[in-house]
């Protein structure tokens, strides 16, 4: 399993020199001159010039290129003209915001999708099999920007019942000590039970909109793996050995139906990493993700590529996690391996 592992880590190498080399290409071919956004509407073509001199981007590609990758080696990301910034800095402290609010709603989803798939599968035809079958299409056919504008104009606009769709914390509260940058663990650690309860209303409806567009994948494989499980030679086996119902069920199915369902787990991540990016525009949420768009729109080009760059490496991270729980719930695949 070491070793495989070890396989794993050397063909990450491949993938990050090509979305290093993607992203430098794709933010220059774009639309939009940065230099001429910079230097304002009214600037003459020198002035533009100058700007452009100034920021570099009168060199060649291949020489912008060298430079960009040289920084890199050396943990550097670029400065965000935007903002003044290290891009390095602003990515460390709106890291936690996006990954609270995308952890939130991958963890709702799979406490709603897993059971919700379970017991359609077991009771197929039934009233929660078509529950699980509308759900599910629900979640594919709505786009999320969508579903969480409904969601702000019904539970904030005519309820009443949720905050301000203004950010990780009312404006009446202070932010927790830094510890995790996760405002719900930090609040817990520091024992201020009234910021925990602010935090968590202003996570409930983006947390929702994540959990309602990434339960339907979870939701369909479960049920469908769970399906096939039950199907098996070993489940008929057991439950003519008189094993409880619970037992069978639990330790003989769900445990075989979960390594698919894992690898779904992966293919909904890197969607929640796109939706995240919407999901906290409609919320104003002070993630990764609106920090990407806004200098998107600005042609701010440092911002974009160390997005692009977080984000794939989340996604790696995330996949040799999954290979290694696959080794946990099936001993096969670490004798495979």
């Amino acid at each position: 399993m070491f070793r495989g592992l070890i396989r794993r880590l050397v063909t990450i190498i491949p993938s990050l020199i090509g979305v290093v080399v993607v992203s430098f290409v794709l933010t220059r071919v774009l639309p939009g001159d940065t230099a001429a956004y910079f230097a304002g509407p009214a600037a003459t073509p020198q002035a533009i010039e100058q700007v452009r001199k100034q920021l570099g981007l009168d060199r060649s590609l291949p020489v912008q290129f060298v430079d960009y990758v040289t920084s890199l080696s050396q943990g550097d990301l670029g400065n965000s003209l935007t903002t003044g910034q290290k891009v390095s800095k602003e990515i460390i402290a709106r890291l936690p915001a996006s990954a609270e609010l995308t952890l939130s709603g991958l963890i709702v989803a799979m406490l709603i999708a897993i059971p919700l798939g379970v017991a359609a599968a077991v009771r197929q035809g039934s009233l929660i099999d078509h529950a699980c079958r509308v759900l599910t299409t629900a979640g594919v056919s709505l786009p999320v920007f969508f579903t969480g504008l409904v969601l702000v104009y019904v539970f904030y606009f005519r309820l009443g019942w949720s905050p301000a769709p203004l950010g990780r914390l009312d404006v009446f509260f202070s932010a927790p000590p830094t510890i995790t940058g996760f405002y719900l663990i930090d609040s817990l650690i520091d024992g201020d039970w009234e910021t925990f309860r602010a935090t968590l209303s202003q996570l409930l409806l983006p947390a929702a909109t994540l959990a309602l567009f990434s339960l339907a994948p979870i939701a369909r494989m479960t049920r469908a793996s769970m399906l096939a499980v039950l199907s098996s030679d070993f489940i008929r086996t057991a439950r003519a050995s008189g094993l409880r119902g619970h037992t069978v069920l639990v330790t003989y199915g769900l445990r075989n139906a979960l390594v698919p369902v894992i690898t779904t787990l992966g293919m909904v991540f890197s969607f929640l990493l796109g939706a995240n990016v919407l999901v906290e525009k409609v919320f104003a949420w002070p993630g990764i993700g609106s920090f990407a768009v806004e200098a998107l729109i600005a042609s701010d080009y440092a911002p974009v590529q160390g997005f692009v760059l977080t984000m794939a490496v989340l996604y790696i991270s995330l996949n040799l996690v999954i290979d290694l729980l696959y080794g946990v719930i099936d001993p096969r695949v670490r004798v495979d391996g």
